[in-house]
């Protein structure tokens, strides 16, 4: 098997994070991503750092299971191929600013005159409109001003914080993918494509609205978010390291009593029901830290967990991927990579019974499918060698050195 979306084919415009991360959760659920690239260097994330054998970690963990077509779209004949490879294709994706698709050729009414009912997607920084549409756009930009920065401080009044992961990339990905699935899904009722457009800014305003945007929620009654629960991470010190303990009911209250041995606390009329120990947290974060800091962590979650006490060690990265939770449950898997060596990845998070997902290949060598997918279009050997000579398609070189590699498809991985 090699998941739900095998048969679907998505000819993949996009680069950096936000857009291969999409494409990659669907190349993972079995669809045939073709990613196509620029033959000077592809993919930004390809030269960034952090690297073995010229190959890095960060196009590695976004591009898995996808095929590499190095492609010269400044060329009018790379332009004619693309559309070849759209005819037959479910799904268009590109995330270039505002205009630039156009510009190539390759808009929306351009695509559909050759595929009627593919699933056009666009994705964008800020969006299609208004006055930012057309700016350049990154990660840190986006939480500034989706107010992610202001929710990160805590409150209003203190200094805005960024989130210390690229959240807003990762998270338009994940939303690209399932809406991608989604127009796939109406196209299979009604056998309408359609255009799906999304934003990084939307897709962090709607992630805030669930939990983080209360207080403008009422028409008329908006209000200052000025006062945080509290500036008090439930990241707890202990004698030897550090655990997070988490506790909402009543029930869970008075077992985080027994295990810290403080009976006293229940009779505290700062803490008789949740609404008063959420009023207090402060004061009932730092009593709690107190007693904490006395033993080692071991002890601690030994004690929590036997009274039931929402609690986990705080891991490290390097202490993660050893924990027996992570090993048990099989979320970070190892592969072999052709040219990268051993690789350690998250699966795929989703899990399917009927149709699970697999590990086809690593991510490709820049142009590694160059062959292999112009030969399923037609092309013959002598006319790719054509078209490499004249500069339509890339040559297939080792990252980690020089030289062009044999000119063999799927040597990427």
């Amino acid at each position: 098997m090699a998941g739900p979306l095998q048969g679907y084919r998505i000819v993949d415009l996009t680069a950096m994070i936000s857009g291969p991360l999409a494409t990659m959760i669907l190349a993972d659920q079995g669809a045939d991503v073709i990613k196509i690239e620029s033959p000077k260097g592809g993919d930004y994330t390809r030269q960034v750092s952090n690297r073995r054998a010229g190959m890095a970690a960060s196009f590695l963990n976004n591009n898995r299971n996808k095929r590499s077509v190095a492609l010269n779209l400044k060329n009018a004949r790379g332009i004619e191929i693309l559309k070849e490879l759209v005819t037959d294709a479910d799904v268009f994706v590109q995330n270039f600013r505002p205009g630039v698709i156009e510009r190539m050729g390759l808009g929306e009414d351009e695509i559909r005159k050759i595929a009627p009912e593919i699933v056009y997607v666009s994705i964008s920084g800020f969006g299609e409109k208004g006055p930012y549409a057309h700016k350049p756009v990154y990660d840190p930009l986006v939480q500034a001003l989706s107010g992610l920065t202001t929710v990160q401080a805590g409150s209003d009044q203190e200094r805005p914080r960024l989130v210390r992961t690229i959240l807003p990339d990762k998270l338009t990905g994940v939303t690209a993918s399932q809406a991608i699935t989604a127009a796939l899904l109406s196209r299979e009722r009604t056998g309408k494509g359609q255009h799906v457009r999304l934003s990084m800014l939307d897709s962090v305003i709607a992630f805030l609205w669930g939990s983080d945007m209360g207080s403008q929620t009422f028409v008329g009654e908006e209000r200052p978010q000025q006062a945080a629960q509290s500036f008090i991470d439930l990241i707890y010190e202990t004698s030897d390291g550090y655990i997070s303990v988490a506790v909402q009911s009543d029930k869970q209250w008075e077992g985080l009593t027994r295990a810290l041995e403080t009976p006293e606390w229940l009779e505290d009329p700062r803490f008789k029901s949740p609404a008063l120990r959420q009023t207090n947290i402060d004061a009932r974060l730092e009593l709690t830290q107190s007693v904490l800091i006395g033993r080692s962590s071991a002890e601690w979650l030994a004690r929590l967990e036997e009274q039931d006490v929402p609690s986990v060690p705080v891991l490290s990265r390097g202490d993660m991927i050893s924990h027996p939770q992570v090993i048990e449950s099989g979320i970070v898997i190892e592969s072999d990579h052709p040219h990268a060596g051993r690789l350690r990845q998250a699966r795929p998070a989703a899990r399917f019974s009927e149709t699970p997902a697999e590990l086809r290949h690593g991510g490709a060598l820049l142009g590694a499918h160059n062959d292999e997918v112009l030969g399923d279009l037609g092309y013959n050997a002598g006319e790719i060698e054509a078209l490499r000579e004249a500069g339509v398609l890339g040559e297939l070189v080792d990252p980690g050195g020089a030289e062009p590699l044999a000119k063999k498809s799927g040597t990427g991985g």
